[in-house]
């Protein structure tokens, strides 16, 4: 397929998984954030995070500081070295959806965005962290 093409790319030339090199971009985007809050961005658990950063401060792509009056607050940094990955890195793949939602006039996404609003009232939505999760999840957690 090619996410597995794109995620082979990402190892050949950057010699980081797909996972590590998500890590890397959240950390340049948000520099200076919590573990915590990049284990929540991508949806991992506190100690998997954890462990994903441990690689990336082991190849010194990362810097972790605690700088905080609460020591047990880690902010994260990228290095130099984190930075030329991040910048010399293939772009993630993106979906003909993204790619045709990019083209549709704003007055269209208007609508398509209360139509899908409708849509989640229907099944019964009502969890804000809904966002995170699988649709078949939600239908089988929520009550209507």
């Amino acid at each position: 397929s090619s996410a597995q093409q794109h995620f082979r790319r990402i190892e050949d030339q950057c010699g980081l998984s797909g996972a590590q090199l998500w890590a890397l971009r959240e950390v340049a985007g948000h520099p200076g954030q919590r573990v915590s809050d990049l284990a929540k961005t991508m949806s991992l658990h506190l100690s998997t995070a954890s462990n994903l950063l441990d690689k990336l401060a082991k190849r010194n792509l990362i810097r972790r500081e605690r700088n905080d009056p609460d020591q047990r607050i880690v902010r994260l940094f990228l290095t130099e070295e984190g930075m030329r990955i991040v910048a010399g890195a293939p772009q993630p793949v993106r979906g003909v959806l993204p790619e045709a939602l990019n083209r549709l006039p704003d007055e269209v996404l208007d609508n398509l965005n209360r139509s899908l609003a409708q849509v989640l009232d229907e099944i019964g939505v009502r969890d804000k962290e809904a966002a995170m999760k699988p649709l078949s999840d939600l239908i089988l957690s929520e009550p209507k």
